[in-house]
Parts: structure tokens; sequence; C-alpha cells
């Protein structure tokens, strides 16, 4: 799978998580801030810096899905074997 379509099925995997991935220009926060997930309003957000390699943005999305309950959803192969490799850190 290429780096792109597997961005976007993390994308999706974390959409039916009940995770919105939203990507920012984190540089202009004016203070130290870094890509995470966090809790808006009682909807979980995954602040995703923009400026991150695809690669980058890869893994970061996957170490929090890693964390997530997967067991009953159902994850593309590829995805799986992605998320088993990059494991929680």
């Amino acid at each position: 799978m290429k780096p792109d379509q597997l961005y976007q099925a993390l994308k999706d995997l974390a959409d039916k998580l009940q995770i919105t991935v939203s990507e920012q220009n984190l540089k202009i926060a004016g203070v130290k801030v870094k890509s995470g997930l966090c809790k808006v309003k009682g909807k979980r957000i995954y602040v995703m810096d923009k400026h991150k390699s695809l690669h980058r943005k890869n893994v970061l999305l996957a170490r929090c899905l890693n964390t997530m309950a997967l067991e009953d959803i159902y994850v593309v192969p590829a995805v799986r074997d992605f998320l088993t490799k990059t494991g929680s850190g």
C-alpha cells in the first residue's frame, strides 16, 4: 500500500473510532506544540502537524490507533500489518 493510501486508510480507521484527524499548522501556535489526541467538547480529535512527512504522519497516527480497542472493528490487512509493525512506541 502506498504511503498516501495508508494515511487515508488510517484516517478512515480513526473515523470508525469516532476520532477526527485535523491537520494544522502547529508552527504558528507560538508555543511548542506536538501532534496528538485531545478531547474538545466531548469529541476526540487527533491534531496532526501538517508539516510532518507522510511517513511520520502514518507512524504518529498508527501509534495513537494502537492504543484503541480494535478487536471489534474491521481493519484492512495492510493497515493491521502496519499497526503491528509500528507498535505503541
